[in-house]
């Protein structure tokens, strides 16, 4: 999708970090967006900061219950009569050895972080299809995706579900011929605010993992060493839109650990330790 101007872009998780800058940065791009994040209140915060002519819809939306991001695309249809760009983004993080995770920690991160983009796939994909014209899906994923980090086990899996989603629903529309792109974003450590996405959790999923606050400040300690920012994501990830590229990997020096733990897989050792 080489042009994106008057473009429909639908993004969840757009109340802060990567989804608020691909919201400006789509704007900027003369796009007309629709904005969903279950946080209503920086919901509102992003929206002030797009150009006053950006024609925009924002739409309060759990991605983990079907029904809300099937009401989203019903409602970015009756709007737009169309939707050219979705921005399957919302993520959430807890940490914690495997053993110390609750059932709650795994219900709250597979539900917005992998059913999350499997209901913006199902609610939007038939839609785009119908649809007829040239459009994209970019599903944010992580470089948990493709490597295992000690203290992030239930974060990698939901990642690595990412992942070979994204792979698997590329070969299917290629399969159909499709007019439909697909890209996974693999980004290492930005200041995103991920680390305090426990705000926004759900009372019933709130079930206390002993080691939550540590791994939590960790968490928020790498996130703000990291050297590119959400803005330069979300610059990048809109460039690769534009050259058709399938997998984004913002952070390049990161490649040279994805390089072992497939060597490692391809020559049957144990894993070694990363960290993102």
């Amino acid at each position: 999708m080489k042009a994106l101007h008057d473009k429909v872009a639908v993004i969840t998780g757009a109340a802060s970090g990567f989804g608020r800058e691909l919201a400006i940065a789509c704007a900027n791009e003369g796009m007309r967006l629709v904005l969903s994040d279950i946080d209503e209140k920086n919901l509102q915060g992003t929206l002030a900061l797009l150009p006053s002519a950006t024609p925009v819809l924002a739409k309060t939306c759990d991605v983990a219950q079907a029904d809300q991001v099937e009401q989203l695309a019903a409602t970015t249809y009756e709007r737009f009569g169309a939707a050219h760009l979705l921005f399957n983004n919302a993520g959430v993080l807890v940490g914690g050895p495997m053993w110390t995770t609750t059932v709650q920690d795994w219900a709250w991160m597979i539900g917005i972080n992998v059913m999350g983009v499997a209901h913006g796939i199902r609610s939007f994909v038939p839609r785009m299809l119908a649809q007829g014209d040239e459009c994209h899906i970019v599903n944010t994923a992580s470089v948990a995706g493709l490597l295992s980090v000690p203290g992030n086990g239930i974060y990698c899996a939901t990642k690595h579900a990412v992942v070979t989603m994204s792979e698997c629903l590329q070969l299917e529309l290629q399969e159909e011929n499709a007019s439909i792109g697909v890209s996974v974003l693999c980004p290492a450590f930005v200041s995103t605010g991920i680390a305090d996405a426990g705000r926004n959790r759900p009372a019933e999923l709130a079930a206390a993992n002993p080691l939550k606050e540590k791994y939590q400040e960790q968490t928020r300690k790498a996130t703000q060493a990291g050297k590119l920012s959400a803005t330069d994501i979300a610059q990048i990830t809109l460039d690769a839109v534009k050259q058709k590229r399938f997998y984004i990997l913002p952070h390049q020096k990161i490649k040279g650990l994805i390089e072992q733990r497939m060597a490692d897989i391809l020559e049957e050792r144990s894993p070694r330790k990363t960290s993102r």
